[in-house]
């Protein structure tokens, strides 16, 4: 299988009047293939806290259906930073859209296998699948990104492109209303994102390309004449597995800082995400319908958040990562407690403070990944943004899921905002180090 995924072989220079003309086509192809490849990862993310309210009426608990959402977070941290080290030495067209096939498949099962969800081992079994594939996702596309844009432009174009899971994750409300509608039936939440998540992978695989050297193209160091610190021709050389997780991944101290932030900012993303639909039903009292489009405003809100981070990162705080994360943490706490506070009864309120919590907390998640890819060479990219993912999932993923689930089954929605608010402040407690740290290849090394 690995045979399947090898890098696409260098092929011979196009002529010099070709170049320019040829980058910016494929920029703008490729971006587009990653960006809603993406994004139909996270039509096929989330679909079961959707359903975990039908669940709980078919007699199971919050702590069981935790454990067995807990296997996507499991799977997948372990399959981001696994992948990402296959991904590095593999070709993204064949990669991203594979992953994606894989997850509608299991997506498919969930929607019209009744034995799907006859036990918490078998929804574990399926969802660990699920979270296998999902983590073929992100590695790719930081691949591709460090290939087809220079350090300068790295900011901007990862900042949009993040927004991808936004897209994705907040069309799953719309989708299964949609579904409802047509089939009344709330098995919809798989089925209907997994069709439209085939159509997608299709998409990717015909637009995304492998390095600019696979269609003849210059490295993009030299097209646009931006040379990281410490950059040389050894840098467009593949690397060996070993080199990739021990040079630049296990002795990169600052990689360590953030993947520990990483536990807490995921903790507070999922512990809100995950539940939303569960907390605003039975403590604030909110119908199908409105817990639907809350899950859709939590997700798109995202959108403009992450954006702002990312403009206030590169022009307001010149490039500090950390401290701009800092800044967006401590608001996200102010939001989770007016979250948490408010009497049942003010779901316009309710509203707002979800919708704040998701414009604040993916500034942060972007930001962490940035780190991560400008901290290793662009060989080692994918392995260094699976780390802090591998963390970020089996740390703060799994907690939001599994502990946060038993927590509320015996002190109530109560203690689990405790615990989502002890992750915010952890989380900046993190950051701190990196606040005087300048992101560099170099770094690394």
């Amino acid at each position: 299988m690995f045979a399947f995924f090898r890098p696409a072989a260098h092929q011979a220079p196009l002529p010099e009047e070709k170049i320019d003309s040829t980058y910016r086509r494929l920029r703008w192809q490729i971006f587009a293939g990653i960006f809603f490849g993406y994004a139909g990862y996270y039509l096929l993310r989330k679909n079961f806290s959707l359903a975990m309210p039908y669940l709980i009426d078919e007699g199971y608990t919050r702590g069981q259906l935790g454990l067995a959402m807990s296997a996507i977070a499991i799977a997948y941290g372990l399959s981001k930073f696994l992948m990402g080290l296959v991904s590095d030495r593999s070709n993204p067209r064949y990669f991203l859209p594979f992953g994606l096939l894989v997850s509608a498949g299991v997506m498919f099962i969930f929607g019209f296998a009744p034995w799907a969800t006859s036990s918490v081992t078998m929804m574990f079994i399926l969802l660990f699948i699920n979270g296998w594939a999902q983590g073929m996702g992100w590695p790719p596309s930081g691949r591709t990104m460090v290939h087809w844009w220079s350090q300068k432009e790295r900011g901007g174009v990862v900042s949009v492109w993040n927004v991808a899971h936004n897209v994705g994750g907040g069309l799953i409300g719309p989708l299964f209303l949609l579904g409802m509608a047509w089939f009344n039936d709330w098995h919809a939440a798989f089925y209907v994102p997994a069709t439209v998540a085939l159509m997608v992978a299709a998409f990717a695989f015909i637009t995304m390309r492998d390095t600019p050297q696979s269609v003849g193209l210059p490295p993009i160091e030299e097209y646009k004449n931006d040379y990281p610190e410490g950059y040389d021709s050894s840098h467009e050389d593949e690397f060996s597995a070993k080199e990739i997780f021990v040079k630049y991944v296990l002795r990169n101290k600052m990689l360590w800082y953030i993947a520990f932030a990483n536990v807490f900012v995921y903790l507070l993303r999922y512990g809100v995400l995950d539940w939303a639909p569960t907390y605003l039903k039975e403590a604030k009292h909110f119908d199908v319908d409105k817990t639907s489009w809350a899950y859709f405003f939590y997700e798109w809100a995202g959108i403009p958040g992450t954006l702002l981070c990312g403009w206030m990162s590169d022009k307001i705080f010149r490039g500090n990562r950390g401290l701009t994360g800092i800044v967006f943490m401590a608001l996200v706490t102010v939001a989770t407690l007016v979250y948490w506070l408010n009497p049942p009864g003010n779901p316009t309120i309710d509203m707002i403070a979800l919708f704040s919590i998701g414009f604040l907390i993916y500034g942060p998640v972007m930001l962490i990944g940035l780190q991560a890819l400008e901290l290793a060479p662009k060989k080692a990219a994918g392995t260094a943004a699976g780390f802090t993912g591998l963390f970020g999932y089996l740390g703060g993923s799994v907690a939001a899921s599994a502990a946060m689930g038993y927590t509320v089954d015996h002190f109530g929605w109560d203690g689990g905002f405790v615990l989502l608010i002890g992750a915010c402040v952890l989380a900046i407690a993190f950051l701190i180090p990196t606040l005087w740290h300048t992101n560099s290849v170099s770094a690394a090394r």
